[in-house]
């Protein structure tokens, strides 16, 4: 099993505000499941950090797999876009982490569902 974590919880995560939300990542990191991360995550974290935060980031970043964005994936988040940008307002870059989490076999952990209309995706 393998959880591809959305932008919000790694921005919640590498804040360290929110308890019960910080006690279910280190449950999460010590069990045996792989912890993954998009590309369109790490852009969007490195986009919106403050210099006090780099080294936390970085860190956070180590610990996890980053999963690759290849002809696959942008062809299921096209097909994402095609079928709910207009409709649920999908914009490209949560295309892309579902269509990662998807190919993945992961679960998707975000607090942003709403972003994530798809049927075929599993919510950790």
């Amino acid at each position: 099993m393998s959880v591809l974590v959305d932008s919000d919880i790694l921005i919640e995560v590498s804040r360290g505000r929110d308890a019960e939300l910080i006690s279910r990542w280190v449950e999460l990191s010590r069990s045996e499941v792989a912890v993954l991360y998009s590309q369109v995550s790490a852009a969007e974290l490195w986009a919106g950090a403050r210099p006090a935060e780099h080294a936390r980031i970085r860190n956070l970043f180590d610990a996890l797999a980053c999963v690759s964005i290849d002809a696959a994936v942008g062809r299921q988040a096209g097909d994402y876009l095609r079928h709910y940008g207009k409709s649920h307002s999908v914009e490209l870059g949560d295309a892309l982490i579902a269509a990662s989490a998807l190919l993945n076999g992961a679960s998707l952990w975000t607090r942003n569902r709403k972003h994530y209309p798809m049927k075929d995706v599993d919510f950790f």
